[in-house]
């Protein structure tokens, strides 16, 4: 009666969803109920909304607190202490009697708003007992007065909550595990479980321009979200705002589903105006500044591009005037600032009305938007070959985001300094989108080449998390006051191989840990990373959730193999130079010998028991020298741990004796071939990976990502 009526009371207050209750009845009576911990009324929740009797795992400690005097007579407890190794045992032998038990894992409520620590017991207890595991996720209690996130969420009284129980499963370590690893390997298969729990349960099937409304209703209108140099502070309230009304005007310009060119730097108009493609259907196609005009033009006949929008400010200041001109031949260029000037004003006011309420307002567009249509269009950076166009959608995009926060405490008290380019994958993605979504304040910085700069801005405001290549990073610590980044959390690298030294310059001068990721323009972008809770050196981390993969055997690679992974994550597809038929792009989707939708990373890796990845190098980036595999990614590794001051980057070529042979570029001036042999014999290094010719030369070309450019690098070679 008290359970009926405390239902009742929790369906009013909080409209509670109870999703997948058909699980429950397949999970057999033997099984642990797991779920997140989000407030003080999870329990209540779950003994009120799931059916049939079930005990709840309790500490002692909390079983003797005042607060649950009113529940001991309601609830069936099952008190024991994590700690006691009999306790365990005790649960063990209640479970083999067909006994249900509730769990929370994190074994306290999360004051991050992401899971917290998974504790091992619960997962050996499943091992040994041989019981089902009915994964529950619990949503919508956490933005409540009883949860523990005040000041780090917007709370609110009655927000919807809803229950989502997933299929029941087993957890079972091989049988030759023992022990202490045991504990450690099934702990780990539950982390994996609850993670899964979280972004399975997720929505990110949605619209860019849906998710952005839907953070403005969870973290308020008013919380700001964005702001750049010129100090402007943008709001999402002022940010859906703009975006329509400038939406409003751009849309006569093109048509639906058209790819629009965006070329201006990390600014807050960059957003407005990218959000405001998103609200008519517009696909932006972000094009690189820094790759020249002959690069852009590839990329607008590629992607069918009639419209490019910039900045009169942004090219004089670029000195983009001659490119301005070539690309004005082959498609129309806007100029913001014109475009703003002619807005009149019953366009201004009906825009605020609309952005009052703009669910409504656009709301059959909203939902008639497929999420996994076209959302960006972004160019791979060419450093080996011509550059494509990456089709990513809405679902791509989003999904990646809530990967990445499976893993990352992300919350809306962080504040990111992303000075990496919205023409990148890592810049556009983790650095601003993923942030604007989960209501994280974004710092845009226009160039990630200022050095001495970036520091300086991560001390002025305060930054929480940064993102950035390795190129990025070691000068930012080289140039840095030991206190620039004293209120860092988190520092994430990729694109490029984190270097030990950069590793070790920001843990001496600035006790921060750089986590290292890994991903490709084509996953949008992430595919792994290192964490707090999961960190290994030397390797790129653990795959994110809702990622599957396999390793094709290379030939000469004794260790790993060739990557291929598929996952919701995983781009549209290509748009290709010469693939434009009858004036419509064709997007060529990810295929590998397993099926479409699979993608082939091209990088040959290992991975090890623990799920940790370390790259061994690009497929393309291997040597087949006297009938041996060089990688040409570890020869440069060991010249940067030996020669850490400058730049170098191997290239190989045809040679008539030995198939191929190594060639070194580098800053390097008094750098020889002697020098490097002798190091390398000393270190133990195959004779095949000597470079057979150096070049010495004063700056090394770079992309803007910060990644060696092979091709300016190779027509360096072919000049000698």
């Amino acid at each position: 009666m008290i359970a009926s009526f405390l239902r009742k009371l929790l369906k009013l207050l909080y409209r509670v969803e109870v999703k997948g209750i058909e699980y429950f009845n397949q999970s057999s009576k033997r099984s642990i109920i797991v779920a997140n911990h989000t407030s003080f009324l999870d329990a209540a929740l779950l003994y009120c909304f799931l059916p049939d009797e079930f005990s709840f795992a309790i500490h002692t400690r909390i079983m003797n607190r005042w607060f649950m005097a009113p529940f001991r007579p309601l609830l069936k407890l099952f008190v024991m202490d994590p700690t006691n190794p009999f306790s365990l045992k005790s649960l063990i032998k209640y479970l083999k009697q067909d006994n249900r038990v509730v769990i929370f894992p994190e074994g306290r409520i999360t004051t991050t708003g992401a899971l917290m620590k998974i504790y091992n017991g619960p997962g050996l207890v499943a091992d040994r007992s041989d019981a089902d595991i009915l994964p529950i996720r619990i949503d919508g209690a956490q933005y409540t007065p009883f949860s523990r996130l005040r000041g780090v969420v917007r709370l609110r009284w009655f927000p919807k909550i809803t229950i989502t129980l997933l299929p029941p499963r087993k957890l079972k370590a091989p049988d030759d595990i023992r022990g202490r690893a045991r504990r450690k390997y099934a702990g780990q298969l539950l982390t994996d479980i609850m993670n899964e729990v979280i972004f399975s349960t997720s929505n990110y099937r949605r619209t860019l321009f849906q998710a952005l409304l839907d953070a403005k209703n969870i973290h308020g209108s008013k919380h700001i979200i964005a702001e750049d140099i010129e100090r402007s502070p943008l709001t999402y309230q002022k940010l859906i705002h703009r975006s329509i009304l400038l939406g409003d005007i751009l849309s006569p310009q093109t048509q639906q589903g058209d790819y629009v060119g965006i070329l201006l730097p990390n600014m807050v108009n960059t957003l407005i105006t990218f959000f405001a493609l998103q609200v008519h259907g517009r696909i932006p196609a972000m094009l690189n500044f820094s790759a020249g005009s002959t690069a852009m033009l590839n990329a607008c006949t590629t992607a069918n591009i009639k419209v490019v929008y910039t900045s009169k400010r942004f090219v004089i200041y670029a000195k983009l005037d001659k490119v301005i001109e070539q690309l004005s031949t082959k498609v129309t260029v806007y100029y913001l600032e014109d475009i703003v000037k002619t807005i009149p004003l019953y366009k201004k006011i009906f825009s605020l009305l609309t952005a009052r309420f703009p669910k409504t307002a656009y709301k059959n567009r909203l939902s008639n938007r497929d999420v996994t249509s076209p959302a960006v269009v972004l160019f791979t950076s060419g450093s080996e070959g011509v550059a494509k166009g990456v089709v990513l959608s809405h679902s791509n995009l989003l999904a990646n985001g809530i990967q990445m926060s499976t893993r990352v405490d992300f919350n809306a008290q962080d504040k990111i300094l992303n000075a990496l380019p919205l023409f990148h994958s890592f810049g556009l993605t983790a650095g601003t989108l993923i942030p604007l979504i989960s209501g994280m304040k974004v710092f845009l910085y226009p160039s990630p080449l200022h050095y001495r700069i970036i520091p300086e801005v991560a001390y002025d405001i305060g930054a929480t998390i940064m993102f950035g290549t390795n190129t990025f990073l070691a000068n930012y610590g080289r140039f840095a006051h030991p206190y620039d980044f004293y209120s860092l959390r988190y520092v994430f690298a990729g694109a490029e191989k984190l270097q030990d030294t950069t590793r070790q310059l920001w843990s001496d001068k600035f006790g921060v840990r750089v986590f290292e990721g890994y991903g490709a323009t084509e996953t949008s972008p992430a595919l792994s990373t290192n964490t707090a809770m999961d960190n290994r050196k030397g390797t790129v981390g653990r795959l994110l959730p809702g990622i599957e993969y396999h390793l094709d055997k290379v030939p000469g690679v004794e260790e790993g193999g060739r990557l291929s992974v598929k996952g919701p994550n995983i781009m549209l597809g290509y748009l290709l130079l010469d693939n434009v038929k009858d004036g419509k792009n064709v997007i060529v989707p990810p295929a590998t010998e397993r099926g479409v939708g699979w993608y082939d990373t091209g990088d040959i890796v290992k991975i090890d028991e623990d799920g940790f990845i370390t790259i061994l190098g690009r497929a393309k980036r291997f040597a087949k020298i006297a009938g041996e595999m060089v990688s040409l990614s570890a020869v440069e590794e060991f010249l940067i741990t030996h020669w850490p001051d400058k730049l170098h980057a191997i290239v190989s070529i045809p040679d008539e004796r030995k198939g191929e042979k190594l060639v070194l570029v580098t800053e390097e001036q008094q750098l020889k071939r002697k020098a490097i042999a002798e190091k390398m014999k000393q270190n133990g290094v195959n004779e095949l990976s000597i470079p057979r010719t150096v070049i010495c030369i004063k700056k090394l070309p770079l992309l803007g990502s910060g990644k060696p450019d092979y091709i300016a690098i190779k027509a360096i070679i072919d000049k000698g």
